[in-house]
């Protein structure tokens, strides 16, 4: 199931989602019906509410409705609403015919809350990406025109400023001393009611989803819906400790997972944004995976725990610093990385320049290794993930071959990497590329691995025709791939 992030809803799929859900309740109702109440376990310890009815009216004046205004085709709406539905009962076999585009305005909203007296604000990206307009609509029913001051892709997070001095801004906590179990306070717009108040726990903490974001999330039990992004996440003080982004759904509503950024990240990218109106990220060029069972016995560790890197980038901090492939990274600046994502999240959070001090494991002996970080260009492909923006872009799924298919492809001296899945709606489905191709070569640059891939991609023109040769069924191909 994926990781959904509501960018904006517009009324055809407020209408949409709400015959969605009124199914989903019938459904929910009927399974309710059918429990066996004699067999339910009985609660050994008494759990209390929390009453945050008092909070709510406390914090809802410094909450707004985000109003967004897009210009987009038709076709491109209607088509990606098509094909969002079809894909459940077709997969990545469908296809959807070019049509020509009809100008069409699309209003969309989401949620943002001021943290300062003068009118600056939180949201996230995807709710303000590709705005014309923008304005924000406050408790009182006043409506304001917001400016964005910036935005940040991997993060999710934007800034946007009304003129004023006299807003009502909300107290900032500290996510880091969070507890799991901790109960927590949402308020936005979910399908367009505004000011929603929902409450749930902390379930867990620093969830990672590095392909897309740089944060480490929050995971509550807060039912957060379409609309909802950009809200504000409380603790029972009253003071922010997240911003709502995203859920975990098969069908797009929730289903009991939603995760936040946690606002001590949000506030740094804020500084950032404010002052140089963009985001620095320190760049350390190394790939890390998790370690298995089976792993820690093959690099004799006592437990599965660490970051093995797979790969260390040429000329890069983590290569000058004396990083290998196989290296385990078991400690960061003093830090225990039980997995990847810890080291990432680490990274991410690190300045350029910054000093770095490692832990690591080679041979089946530790060591110290120190270095020093250095800023990431942004023709660098993110912390320790083949995929990149460009790719995604694209709308390919890749993995690099087995021995046995290199073995098969190598009778034809060729090497490649496997498309696993095409996004029917990307630029490369439209070039007429085919899961189960093997790519071989990427404007004019040789492939072997997923890394390699990226890399091109990183080097491809804004605009353009470039070539990518496949091998299909064991025949060669050369398709032109158009870069709109």
């Amino acid at each position: 199931m994926p990781i959904n992030m509501f960018r904006g809803q517009s009324s055809f799929k407020m209408q949409y989602w709400l015959q969605r859900s009124t199914l989903a309740l019938a459904i929910g109702t009927a399974m309710v019906a059918s429990i066996n109440v004699a067999t339910m376990p009985t609660a050994e310890a008494a759990v209390t509410t929390a009453d945050f009815s008092g909070l709510v009216q406390q914090v809802t004046p410094a909450v707004a409705r985000v109003n967004v205004t897009k210009t987009v085709s038709e076709a491109e709406l209607a088509k990606a609403q098509t094909a969002e539905l079809l894909r459940q009962f077709f997969g990545d076999r469908l296809r959807i015919p070019e049509q020509a585009a009809t100008p069409a305005i699309e209003h969309a909203y989401g949620t943002a809350f001021f943290i300062t007296k003068d009118g600056y604000m939180l949201t996230n990206h995807h709710v303000v990406e590709g705005a014309d307009t923008i304005t924000v609509t406050l408790n009182d029913r006043t409506e304001l025109d917001a400016t964005l001051v910036g935005s940040d892709e991997r993060s999710d997070v934007a800034v946007l400023k009304i003129k004023g001095t006299t807003f009502p801004a909300l107290p900032i906590g500290d996510s880091n001393s969070l507890k799991v179990g901790e109960p927590v306070l949402a308020i936005g717009s979910p399908f367009g009611f505004d000011y929603s108040a929902s409450a749930g726990i902390v379930s867990a903490k620093s969830r990672n989803f590095s392909r897309e974001t740089s944060v480490p999330f929050i995971q509550t039990d807060v039912a957060l819906n379409p609309g909802n992004s950009g809200g504000p996440l409380f603790n029972q003080r009253g003071e922010v400790i997240g911003i709502n982004s995203r859920i975990f759904s098969g069908t797009g509503g929730y289903m009991g997972l939603s995760f936040s950024i946690p606002i001590d990240a949000a506030m740094d990218i804020y500084e950032q944004l404010k002052t140089n109106g963009e985001v620095a990220r320190a760049y350390l060029g190394i790939y890390p995976q998790d370690i298995d069972r089976n792993l820690a016995e093959a690099y004799n560790l006592a437990r599965p725990q660490g970051a093995l890197l797979t790969r260390v980038s040429p000329d890069s901090p983590a290569q000058k610093a004396g990083l290998k492939s196989g290296d385990v990274i078991l400690q960061y600046n003093n830090v225990q990385i039980m997995e990847a994502s810890d080291l990432l999240n680490l990274i991410n959070r690190a300045r350029p320049d910054d000093a770095f001090r490692v832990q690591i494991q080679r041979d089946g002996k530790q060591s110290i290794i120190t270095g020093k970080l250095r800023n990431a260009s942004n023709n660098m492909q993110s912390q320790g993930r083949a995929q990149q923006d460009n790719e995604i872009s694209l709308g390919l799924a890749l993995r690099n071959l087995t021995s046995e298919e290199q073995i098969e492809l190598a009778s034809d001296n060729k090497t490649g990497v496997l498309v696993t899945a095409v996004e029917p709606t990307g630029l490369a489905a439209r070039s007429g590329i085919l899961a189960g191709d093997v790519i071989t070569n990427l404007h004019q640059k040789s492939i072997k691995t997923v890394n390699d891939f990226s890399g091109a991609v990183s080097s491809l023109p804004e605009k353009g025709v470039v070539t990518i040769e496949i091998m299909r069924q064991g025949i060669p191909g050369i398709i032109g791939l158009r870069i709109e």
